[in-house]
């Protein structure tokens, strides 16, 4: 009789999971492939819409869309941009009028995708001045490392923002020093190649999320909003110069990021410079904060 009932028990028990499963499956809800894909570019000069190829900013604007896509991937240049906005704006900086190859990822439930990708026709035309080459490279090489004495020298802002650590630390100095921030080396050849040194430890701090792009081995310790000690190895990208509006920026190629790893375009607005350090300011993969570093000759 007790085995009768236990029999019973388990039958009863299974129905239940398998019903719970079924539920489960219909709360996910369709897998849907996204179609339709349509991708749209606009040039920016001086704040103002240009034609084709644009004035000599080399900013455009892209704009996706497309059916059943809850997410996109920009693939421009190397860089895999993720933007759940399906918008981006990107810097093009090889001087002259080129022709790039612009891929859109559309992302649908369940992570299926397609893709569609466009050529772009873009005119550069700005070479930054002497002063800012030696500054950044010595005319040569030069490393860099966060200035982590001074006040602000990380910290965050609304969007748009020209002020170091207009929210935080809005004029502390906070202390990242279990974070691995402190040991990388950035340093600048006059070739355009830039070199990530992660230090001794080999470990790297960045924002939850927006760091899985590094495609490290997805260790580090989670906290809050951050990720500390993810480990990933030094790296070599190449580095430009721009000035859209007339404002100085550094970008780095591929992956390449300066102190905490955000995302976004990994485009650095120079705020300040001096002889031997400057101030950097970049809008994240989130399109949530400004996130501000402060460099200083190593």
């Amino acid at each position: 009789m007790k085995n009768i009932k236990y029999i019973i028990g388990v039958f009863i028990s299974s129905l239940l999971l398998f019903t719970s499963c079924q539920e489960d499956n219909v709360i996910a809800g369709d897998l849907l492939t996204p179609s339709n894909i349509e991708i749209s570019l606009t040039y920016m000069d001086e704040g103002e819409v240009s034609e084709a190829p644009g004035l000599g900013s080399g900013k455009v604007i892209l704009s996706a869309s497309a059916d059943n896509a809850i997410s996109y991937h920009f693939i421009i240049q190397d860089q895999k941009i993720l933007q759940k906005s399906g918008n981006v704006s990107h810097v093009f900086t090889t001087l002259g009028t080129n022709t790039y190859a612009v891929t859109v990822i559309a992302y649908g439930t369940g992570g299926i995708s397609s893709s569609k990708t466009i050529e772009v026709e873009v005119m550069a035309t700005y070479a930054p001045p002497a002063d800012l080459i030696e500054m950044l490279t010595a005319n040569g090489s030069r490393t860099f490392r966060i200035d982590f004495d001074k006040p602000n020298y990380f910290g965050l802002g609304p969007v748009g923002t020209t002020r170091l650590g207009e929210w935080w630390p809005n004029g502390g100095t906070p202390d990242k020093s279990n974070t691995g921030m402190y040991d990388d080396r950035y340093t600048f050849n006059v070739d355009g190649t830039f070199t990530h040194d992660t230090g001794d430890d080999g470990v790297v701090f960045g924002r939850q999320n927006l760091i899985n792009e590094i495609g490290g081995p997805g260790d580090g310790t989670p906290d809050g909003a951050d990720i500390l000690t993810y480990s990933y190895p030094d790296y070599t990208e190449n580095w430009t110069l721009t000035a859209p509006n007339g404002q100085e920026t550094l970008t780095l190629s591929g992956l390449g990021f300066i102190g905490y790893y955000i995302g976004g375009n990994h485009s650095y607005r120079i705020l300040e410079r001096s002889a031997n350090s400057f101030s950097l300011i970049s809008t994240d993969g989130n399109n949530e904060f400004d996130w501000n570093f402060i460099l200083i000759d190593d």
